[in-house]
């Protein structure tokens, strides 16, 4: 018999006709043949009640507490739910996170699930039950309860799903699907059929609210399949799976983040473990770095500039003048008035010319773009904050995300071929789901080297729109693939572009950029034939923030250089001197032994 996990936020558990109508899709559910197990979040707006309670008992109230007072929420929605399949004529059973097996470590309001036992929730869909389990929770080996944090309901719902092998995770929400971008800000934004799962991992890191991102790790990690639906019509939703909608098209969707600060080190040491004691120094603080743009250093000295969200710059700024003062930094800045608009598609790592593309539009609208980040499936780049919206709607419209896809008579043919396969379990998920140990560790699938590039750098790029756009769109016409593209903060009205090309267009590409490094009104042109590219790929690379710090101090302890480093959800990216590589590969292998698959 198939089964089927169904998750059902706070919107559609908010009053007692929604519970019964969430009640009532999973009994049809059952009814069409399912096993059903259903996940529920707390009341609409109860958690936050909650939290306002205890703020008027106490100013820092302790986590562990906190974590006693959240875990109710969810308690009152699970025994309602019961209550209601009850009244409607079918079986069910309730049960908190603790009575099913949902062990954590002791991280207090933002839990790591470790295993999760089967042996209740088995027994109880073998007795005919809708078995009904409390998102956002479960307990640690001293058994006190925790909490999972922001979106611990969709994490809990997606894990069930993955021990359980389920045929699929619904999530029902107040929205029909995944959006190819916020509708509230662009009214065209269109609905996707099918989207990857590193898609979505970029989008919900880049604030699509739809997903959390930890949950898309989950079912990446153990191929569990999410579809997407609203709770409020029969809207067929979206499918969350192994590939995306269509090759044809290198952009799926864009996001635009507001709330984050820039900070710029400079006159940092250009020496090994300057980038390790820097963004260690922040983690401690419990701060979350996000873009890291460190460029190509000049006469012994580097700039670093890097963004975390805004609530974390006090944190992130004492962190920074304690290392600044430490390795004798010329000084550093910051600006809490910028926004990351980012575009993301699996296309975008076949197609050249996406980047160009994007700069060009940014720039005919008049935005100046003030820092550019790239991995293999997104583009990001830094704006002033009150022309973030806009700069949404421009990249939105320039890859044409309105257009509804029109597959390929092969994509077509496969589809269904491929959502079979992604539906059903391979066998190293199968093999992970057996042992079923720390569920939420970091899983590193590769440590690789690309030895097979070279570095081109720009300096003295004036601060102003179309720089980057005239650059990259010459590149493209010339057709040379360009991999990393890191652009610096500029400073004193400057900025440092580089970027990554195949060894065999250095030639070209140097030619190419020293001639429009003239008309340009740009600085010297300088390269390197010998570019080590070392890459980390795997699950969770941004939401275990230990991974960039774990690459950067054993490198550090090889006493390797970092020219340049790119960031994402499922890959972080060094450049380094190419007659380092293999070494460096070698001890980044030995740093993510624990974590390899």
């Amino acid at each position: 018999m198939s089964l089927i996990v169904q998750k059902f936020g706070g919107t559609s558990v908010a009053d007692a006709e929604k519970i019964l109508a969430a009640a009532r899709k999973a009994i049809r559910a059952q009814r069409e043949g399912h096993q059903v197990v259903m996940v529920v979040s707390a009341m609409g707006k109860n958690t936050d009640a909650l939290v306002e309670l205890a703020g008027q008992i106490s100013d820092s109230p302790p986590h562990r507490e906190m974590d006693m007072l959240l875990s109710t929420g969810e308690q009152v929605s699970v025994a309602l739910m019961a209550m209601a399949v009850d009244r409607l004529g079918h079986k069910a059973v309730s049960l908190t996170g603790a009575q099913v097996g949902i062990r954590t470590d002791s991280t207090h309001t933002q839990a790591r699930i470790r295993s999760i036992s089967t042996e209740r929730l088995r027994r109880a869909l073998d007795d005919s039950k809708i078995v009904i389990v409390a998102g956002f929770q479960g307990i640690d080996e001293d058994f006190n309860i925790t909490t999972l944090g922001r979106g611990g309901s969709d994490t809990t719902a997606v894990a069930l799903a993955a021990v359980l092998q389920a045929d699929t995770c619904e999530i029902y929400t107040d929205v029909d699907g995944v959006y190819t971008t916020d509708p509230r800000l662009v009214p065209e934004a269109r609905m996707l059929k099918q989207v990857s799962y590193d898609e979505m991992l970029e989008l919900a890191s880049l604030g699509a609210g739809v997903m959390h991102n930890r949950a898309v790790e989950f079912a990446k990690k153990f191929s569990v399949p999410i579809h997407v639906r609203s709770s409020f019509s029969d809207v067929p939703g979206t499918m969350i799976v192994a590939d995306s909608e269509t090759a044809n098209r290198p952009v799926s969707g864009c996001a635009l983040i507001k709330n984050e600060s820039l900070v710029t080190v400079t006159g940092l040491p250009d020496r090994p473990g300057t980038s390790w004691k820097l963004f260690s120094r922040i983690a401690e603080r419990n701060a979350t770095v996000d873009m890291i743009v460190q460029n190509v250093g000049e006469q012994g000295k580097a700039d670093i500039s890097f963004t975390v969200m805004s609530k974390d710059l006090p944190a992130t700024l004492e962190a920074v003048e304690e290392v600044a003062r430490e390795l004798g930094a010329s000084g550093f800045y910051h600006e809490d008035t910028v926004a990351k608009v980012s575009v993301v598609g699996l296309g975008m790592a076949q197609q050249s010319g996406v980047a160009a593309k994007m700069f060009r539009e940014l720039a005919n609208a008049g935005i100046n773009i003030l820092m550019i980040t790239t991995s293999e499936i997104k583009i990001s780049a830094l704006v002033s904050r009150e022309l973030g919206e806009e700069a949404l709607r421009v990249v939105h419209r320039a890859f044409e995300l309105d257009r509804p896809v029109e597959p390929s008579v092969e994509e077509a043919a496969n589809k269904g071929e491929g959502l079979a396969a992604s539906a059903g379990r391979s066998d190293r998920a199968v093999r992970i789901v057996e042992r079923l140990q720390a569920m939420e560790a970091l899983a590193v699938d590769d440590v690789s080297l690309d030895d097979s590039q070279a570095r081109v750098t720009l300096g003295g790029v004036p601060d102003h729109p179309g720089v980057a756009a005239s650059l990259f769109e010459q590149v493209a016409a010339k057709g040379i693939f360009v991999d990393m593209i890191v652009q610096s903060y500029a400073r004193g009205g400057r900025a440092t572009i580089s970027f990554t090309v195949p060894r065999d267009t250095l030639t070209e590409s140097v030619a190419l950029v020293e001639q429009l490094s003239h008309s340009l009104g740009c600085g010297p042109v300088s390269h390197s034939p010998h570019a080590g590219k070392l890459s980390v790929t795997g699950i969770g690379m941004r939401s275990h923030a230990e991974v960039a710090i774990r690459m950067f101090r054993a490198l550090s302890e090889q006493q390797i250089n970092i020219g340049m480093v790119s960031t994402s959800e499922v890959r972080v990216n060094v450049v380094v001197d190419g007659e380092h590589g293999p070494r460096g590969m070698k001890a980044l292998q030995q740093a993510f032994a624990d974590a390899l698959a």
